[in-house]
């Protein structure tokens, strides 16, 4: 699944061909995503203006001149900027046609992405409005992350992960940011001291920054037909390097279950 590094690259390979472009007209081929793509949604869409292109989570938020676009790519999904003539393929569930003579492509071979006509402001749908604060915005700190953990019995990366408190730390990059932090991902969220988060908010910081350079490699991608945004494989330091050693002391990385997930952690660096 795309997570936020990917939909950001994303947003950041678009926005500068959409915004100020005009919507012509919405063609669904396949309204059956995770949530039905409702027949108004053509009407409601259809003559306005992009004003914005962003990011709330993994969610891409297209703003128009009344309400907005609210896109997710499930699992599989993918948005392309391709000249409007192009013949859809097997899994091109949507266009947007463009003023300009393009169209933006939703392509989702499993079907788990969306597409949702929202009024404004788009922050108060059901799927946005109990998110938790972006973690590359002001106010996302060491404090804040203290101030929430405190009586949690959870496990740390269970409590970073939840997106009611922080939006966007997969379980990738929660393996990640916990051991750039030295931080053991299943000690107990409400026993970790103020300094110790401040040092994993900015692990956090830094490793979606990082991860966001990576995908910005390719960014041009996004207007090409078979484009697809870089990922964040080549830096990994633990996620998915159990019994390699670790790139801090030499121990071997070690991997186990917490909250369900694969978790990967150093039991020398972490604490």
């Amino acid at each position: 699944m795309p997570e936020l590094p990917e939909v950001e690259t994303c947003v950041r390979g678009l926005r500068p061909y959409l915004v100020g472009q005009q919507i012509l007209s919405l063609q669904v081929r396949e309204r059956r995503l995770r949530w039905p793509i409702a027949l108004e949604t053509d009407r409601q869409v259809a003559g306005q203006s992009i004003r914005e292109l962003r990011r709330r989570a993994k969610y891409l938020v297209l703003e128009l001149e009344r309400g907005a676009l609210l896109i997710h790519l499930g699992m599989s999904g993918s948005l392309r900027l391709l000249p409007a003539p192009t013949p859809p393929a097997l899994h091109d569930h949507v266009d947007l046609l463009l003023g300009n003579g393009q169209c933006l492509r939703l392509r989702d071979p499993r079907r788990f992405g969306m597409l949702q006509w929202v009024p404004a402001p788009a922050e108060a749908h059901p799927l946005l409005s109990h998110l938790g604060p972006e973690p590359l915005a002001p106010g996302f700190d060491g404090a804040y992350l203290h101030r929430r953990a405190a009586g949690r019995r959870a496990a740390v990366k269970t409590f970073i992960m939840d997106s009611e408190i922080v939006v966007g730390v997969g379980n990738i990059y929660a393996s990640e940011s916990l051991h750039l932090a030295g931080i053991h991902p299943n000690r107990a969220a409400g026993r970790i001291a103020a300094g110790r988060y401040h040092r994993l908010a900015t692990a956090i910081r830094a490793v979606l920054e990082a991860a966001i350079t990576q995908g910005g490699t390719s960014l041009r991608d996004f207007v090409q037909e078979d484009g697809n945004p870089g990922y964040f494989a080549r830096c990994l330091r633990v996620y998915g390097r159990t019994g390699q050693p670790c790139a801090g002391c030499g121990e071997p990385i070690r991997q186990r279950r917490i909250g369900q997930r694969s978790s990967f952690y150093c039991a020398r660096c972490q604490h």
